[in-house]
């Protein structure tokens, strides 16, 4: 099989040659690619993929990108190494087509190149230190959905902890030569499982409840995610248990949404406030009213600050935090 993608004026890839996907799951699909970013905004483009530093399914390093997953065609690997300006893909499993297909998408190629002009001084700065920003796109929504759902109600260190307990107790073993690697749960294994079994892994009711129902409605997941980032967070919306800031975070990863805001965030609406106002608290509607000058990139605005931009203060003393297995 052989294709050519164009390259757009900013994009990252230019041309992948000879793609050919042999059937055994041990021998690598191999496609070269060229016209790589530099490597700091590679990673800043792949970073939100990463569930935490111990993501089982996921490693990034300054010049490496892996990703376990579960494909349309099945499972696969794919990988991701560049250096002087080069990036070179391998995929393996029967998704090693899906995937190496996806590469475009996964570097940022298919984001739209915005640039900010007159916006705030905070966001041109932010801009600024990170000219050629593209918002990569993993297209599996199953995949982000579960652990953007452990990130529900807890801390982020709980929530990268039980992200990596969950795929190394149900996840399969990722094709490809990566040790200790993994695939997230499969559909069915995970829609069987029973609730109590996610208690000693500090997994709550309300928490296990939206994992399974998302299991349930898996195959369903890649025809939302064709349906546009508007059909696709109505369809996740009528899911148990996800609700405003699940889709917000779901849609920025999965699908590179430029205007997707995770409502609901303990954090972020402190952050965008300080940002843009000065102010050390607010609310999510107060958020919304700062980041209504830059409806259509919102999305983009908040991931900009987040890379540069002023943290907000924080107040009192830190927080016990008690896992739930322990209450």
């Amino acid at each position: 099989m052989q294709w050519a993608l164009r390259v757009t004026p900013l994009g990252y890839v230019a041309d992948v040659l000879s793609a050919t996907f042999p059937a055994s799951t041990g021998t690598p699909t191999d496609s070269p690619t060229s016209a790589a970013g530099p490597p700091a905004v590679l990673r800043s483009i792949l970073g939100p993929l990463r569930y935490g530093g111990s993501d089982p399914t996921t490693r990034l390093s300054p010049t490496e990108f892996i990703r376990a997953t579960l494909t349309p065609d099945g499972p696969g690997t794919v990988r991701l190494v560049w250096s002087d300006g080069v990036v070179r893909s391998q995929a393996w499993g029967a998704g090693a087509e899906w995937l190496l297909g996806s590469v475009p998408r996964l570097l940022g190629d298919l984001d739209q190149p915005y640039e900010f002009h007159d916006a705030h001084p905070a966001i041109m700065r932010a801009q600024h230190q990170h000219r050629g920003l593209r918002l990569g796109a993993s297209g599996d929504l199953y995949h982000e959905l579960l652990p953007t759902i452990l990130g529900q109600r807890i801390t982020a260190g709980e929530a990268i902890a039980q992200w990596h307990r969950l795929c190394m107790q149900l996840g399969d073993i990722a094709p490809g030569p990566f040790d200790g690697l993994r695939l997230p749960p499969a559909p069915v294994r995970l829609a069987e499982t029973p609730l109590w079994w996610f208690h000693p892994l500090g997994i709550e009711r309300k928490r296990a409840v939206p994992l399974i129902e998302v299991a349930r409605h898996a195959d369903k997941c890649w025809r939302w995610a064709a349906s546009g980032s508007a059909a696709a967070a109505q369809s996740m919306a009528l899911l148990r248990g996800v609700g405003e800031w699940t889709i917000g975070c779901t849609l920025a990863t999965a699908l590179g949404e430029p205007d997707a805001v995770a409502v609901g965030d303990f954090h972020l609406k402190n952050m965008v406030a300080y940002a843009l106002a000065g102010e050390p608290r607010a609310t999510d509607e107060r958020m919304l009213d700062l980041l209504e000058p830059y409806r259509g990139q919102r999305g983009r605005v908040v991931r900009l600050l987040q890379m540069h931009g002023p943290s907000a203060p924080k107040f009192g003393p830190r927080q016990r935090v008690l896992p739930m297995r322990q209450w």
